[in-house]
C-alpha cells in the first residue's frame, strides 16, 4: 500500500545518526531516499564493529530502505551530479557544520537559489552561532552539556554516568523527521515554498527533556509547591534473586504495593498517608528503607505477580538478549528477520506506528556503498557514456 509520504524524493547527504534516522524514518512513510556517500569508505559507520564488508549493523539500522549512490563532491564534475539530482529533490538533509557545506558549495543560499521548493535542513552540534559553533560533536558530548548525564545516578551510587545509548541523536533525529513532515505539509497548503531549518542538537535534546528533567526549573513564583523530581525517584529495586523496577504514583497504587509487600499498615502511617507528606525528606528516606527491605525478603518472580494483582506498575529488567524472547515484544512481532544477499540474517525493530489506511510497505534492504548509483543516475537522464566517463574520473564508483 502507498505509504503517506510516497512520491516525495529526499536527498540524504548526512552521516552517522541524526540525519540517517530522520531520512530512515521518512523513507519508512514511503519517501524515495536517495543517500550521497563519499567515495572510497561512504558513510562512517559502514566500517564499524558487527558487520560483513561494508554493511555494518549501526549503518543498516539507519539506512535501511535508501539508495546509496557514491559521489565524489570535491570535485567540479561530482558536485554538478549533486546538483542535476538535488534540482528537483522535495528534501535535503545535512548534518555538517555550515562552513563545511558552503566550501563544498551544496549550502542553503545555494541550493534553494537551485531549488527554490526544497526543504533544506540542517543539523548541528549547537547552531549557526555561538561560542560552541565550530565545536566537532558526537551525542555524549550534547548529553554532557544539557544536563543528561549530571541525573543519571542512583541515590545508592550518587556519580553521575552517561545514558549508554545515542539518546541525543535520536531524539534529534525525530524532531527532524518531525519538522520535514511539518515543512512538506505546508508546502503541499500553500503555506510556504522551500524553506532552511536548522535543528541543533542542543536545542532538541532540552526540549525534549524539559518535561521532567526541568520540573524544578520551570515555576519560579513564590507560591510554588516543590516535590520530588523524576530523576531522583527512579531507582532499580533489588530483589531476593534479582533485580525489577516498579513505581506508584498515585495512593491506589501505593496501597497496593503496601499490601504487595504484606504491609498493609505503611497506608495508615502518618508519615505515608499523604502524596505531599510522603515526599519529605525525612519520611521519604524512611519509606524507602522500609521498601528496600521489605522487597530482599521476595523472589523476582513471586514480588512481581503480587504487584500485578495489585495493579502496581512493575517489570523484570531484560537484558538485550531476553528482549527478543520476553513475551509481550514477540506477540507484538517487534523484532524481524530478513536476509541480506551478501550479509545474511538480519534482525531489525519493525516500524512502530501500526497505520489504518495509509500503511507504507517496509523496505527491508541496505545498499552496498554506490550500489544505487548508475540507476539512479539514469533516471535522472545521464546515458551510459555519461555515466562511463564519470566513472573513468572516479566521479563515481567504478563497478
Amino acid at each position: 500500500m502507498a505509504g503517506p509520504l510516497e512520491g516525495i524524493k529526499i536527498i540524504d547527504v548526512s552521516a552517522v545518526i541524526s540525519g540517517p534516522m530522520a531520512c530512515q524514518v521518512l523513507a519508512d512513510l514511503g519517501a524515495d531516499v536517495i543517500k550521497i556517500e563519499p567515495l572510497e569508505i561512504g558513510d562512517i559507520t559502514r566500517i564499524g564493529g558487527y558487520r560483513v564488508g561494508d554493511i555494518s549493523a549501526m549503518y543498516a539500522s539507519a539506512n535501511r530502505g535508501k539508495r546509496s549512490v557514491a559521489l565524489d563532491l570535491s570535485k567540479e564534475e561530482g558536485l554538478a551530479v549533486f546538483k542535476e539530482i538535488a534540482a528537483s529533490a522535495d528534501v535535503l538533509v545535512q548534518n555538517f557544520r555550515q562552513w563545511a557545506v558552503d566550501r563544498m558549495g551544496i549550502g542553503p543560499d545555494e541550493m534553494l537559489k537551485l531549488n527554490p521548493e526544497l526543504i533544506y535542513v540542517s543539523i548541528s552540534g549547537f547552531g549557526p552561532d555561538g561560542p560552541y559553533r565550530d565545536w566537532r560533536v558526537y551525542d555524549p558530548i550534547i548529553q554532557s552539556i544539557s544536563g543528561v548525564v549530571s541525573i543519571q545516578q542512583s541515590q545508592d551510587v550518587p556519580i553521575p554516568d552517561l545514558v549508554r545509548t545515542i539518546v541525543c541523536d535520536k531524539t534529534t533525529a525525530l524532531t527532524a523527521a518531525n519538522a520535514i513532515s511539518a515543512a512538506l505539509f505546508a508546502r503541499a497548503a500553500g503555506k510556504s515554498s522551500g524553506q532552511h531549518i536548522e535543528i541543533p542538537m542542543l536545542d532538541a535534546s532540552i526540549y525534549w527533556m524539559w518535561p521532567d528533567v526541568f520540573m524544578g526549573h520551570t515555576l519560579w513564583g513564590d507560591d510554588v509547591t516543590p516535590g520530588a523530581l523524576i530523576y531522583q525517584i527512579y531507582r532499580l529495586q533489588q530483589t531476593a534473586d534479582g533485580h525489577l523496577v516498579y513505581f506508584f504514583a498515585t495512593n491506589k497504587e501505593f496501597e497496593g504495593l503496601c499490601r504487595a509487600l504484606n504491609h498493609p499498615e505503611w497506608v495508615e502511617d502518618p508519615r505515608f498517608a499523604e502524596p505531599a507528606v510522603r515526599l519529605e525528606s525525612d519520611n521519604y528516606a524512611a519509606l524507602g528503607e522500609l521498601l528496600h527491605n521489605a522487597f530482599l525478603e521476595f523472589p523476582t518472580d513471586d514480588i512481581m505477580e503480587r504487584l500485578h494483582n495489585e495493579e502496581v506498575p512493575a517489570a523484570q529488567v531484560n537484558t538485550v538478549d531476553d528482549v527478543f524472547t520476553d513475551p509481550q515484544v514477540v506477540n507484538n512481532e517487534i523484532i524481524v528477520d530478513w536476509e541480506h544477499p551478501d550479509a545474511g540474517l538480519m534482525k531489525m525493530a519493525k516500524p512502530p506506528v501500526r497505520w489504518g489506511t495509509t500503511k507504507p510497505e517496509t523496505i527491508w534492504t541496505t545498499d552496498h556503498l554506490g550500489q544505487s548509483t548508475e540507476n539512479v543516475l539514469s533516471e535522472f537522464g545521464f546515458s551510459e557514456d555519461q555515466i562511463a566517463q564519470l566513472k573513468e574520473k572516479n566521479i563515481i564508483l567504478k563497478s
